[in-house]
């Protein structure tokens, strides 16, 4: 019984968002660590390929997506789409030396990433305490 309370709903899904922000802070770290390396190249885990994975494996598990509003688009807005490729551009610009590690960028990715993890983190502990007050008849 308490194995299948913890491997449905959302604790599973924020489980795997805490050990891909983990996974993808080493390999920002490693960013950082290579920073003046000569040629050293810029490594990242994409974001929305996991997400895109992840939203396949809740929808395989839980069935379609429940009713949209009549206002929802799936779609994202072409303007996003071309901002989206602009930014991707941006990030294999080469410095002087060959590599591509940009100082800003890689702080600014590692905070996104913490962030996220921080949040995965902190709805899980919200969950087990839920879990603890129902277990424990308070609420």
């Amino acid at each position: 019984m308490l194995q299948g309370m913890f491997q449905t709903g959302l604790i599973p899904v924020l489980e795997e968002v805490a050990k891909f922000a983990q996974a993808r802070h080493a390999v920002l770290a490693g960013n950082l660590a290579n920073l003046n390396t000569p040629g050293y190249r810029a490594r990242d885990l994409s974001l929305e390929d996991f997400q895109g994975r992840l939203r396949q494996a809740i929808e395989q598990r839980h069935g379609p997506p429940p009713f949209q509003s009549p206002g929802h688009v799936d779609e994202d807005p072409v303007e996003t789409r071309y901002l989206a490729q602009v930014a991707k551009e941006t990030k294999s610009i080469l410095y002087h030396d060959g590599s591509n590690v940009s100082l800003e960028q890689q702080v600014t990715e590692m905070a996104k990433n913490q962030a996220q993890h921080n949040l995965a983190l902190a709805i899980m502990s919200h969950q087990f305490r839920q879990l603890q007050a129902a277990i424990s008849e308070r609420v």
